[in-house]
């Protein structure tokens, strides 16, 4: 066998072998893109994908997008702690990843120091934001519950109707 002819035969072959590989990945793409992957965190917050019932608390998970799960974590704080340590930490956090100020600006040309690198993040900030608005809504909710159920025992012992009076005493008379 000539060289030309066996180099000829072993880029046709080789362009089948590659016609093929990306034939078969086009078809991989389309069928992935029809239909979505399991399991997969991306375009859903976890846990919100789950929050399909109709009850109060799906539709708050399914309105802040976080789970009160995953709001009590970004804070680093427990499910029934009180609201004012919740806020604390909620303070604490917007600050540590707020932006410093301005630094006012010298009359004088100082001298330049080095500076330590202080970091902030916008990202994390409205994460934090998000975690106090989902606690502080679910807590709402919560009293919301409680003072409906407290109206509604009111209203079930305050709805019996009155016991009728009692009858007239029969007339023992001639008439």
């Amino acid at each position: 066998m000539s060289s030309p002819r066996a180099i000829i035969q072993i880029v046709i072959t080789g362009s089948r072998i590659l016609g093929k590989a990306f034939l078969e990945a086009g078809r991989q793409a389309a069928k992935n893109a029809r239909s979505p992957a399991q399991g997969a965190v991306g375009g859903d917050v976890a846990g919100v994908g789950h929050a399909s019932s109709g009850s109060i608390t799906d539709q708050l998970t399914r309105q802040h997008r976080m789970t009160l799960d995953e709001a009590h974590l970004i804070l680093n704080v427990k499910r029934g702690e009180e609201m004012e340590k919740i806020l604390t930490h909620y303070e604490h956090l917007f600050k540590a990843n707020s932006p410093p100020p301005p630094p006012p600006k010298p009359t004088t040309p100082a001298p330049k120091a080095k500076t330590v690198g202080v970091f902030h993040s916008h990202y994390l900030q409205s994460k934090v934001v998000r975690a106090r608005e989902r606690i502080e809504s679910e807590a709402k909710m919560m009293t919301e519950d409680a003072q409906k159920s407290t109206a509604e025992a009111t209203a079930d012992s305050s709805s019996h109707p009155p016991p009728p009076p009692p009858p007239p005493p029969p007339s023992s008379g001639s008439s």
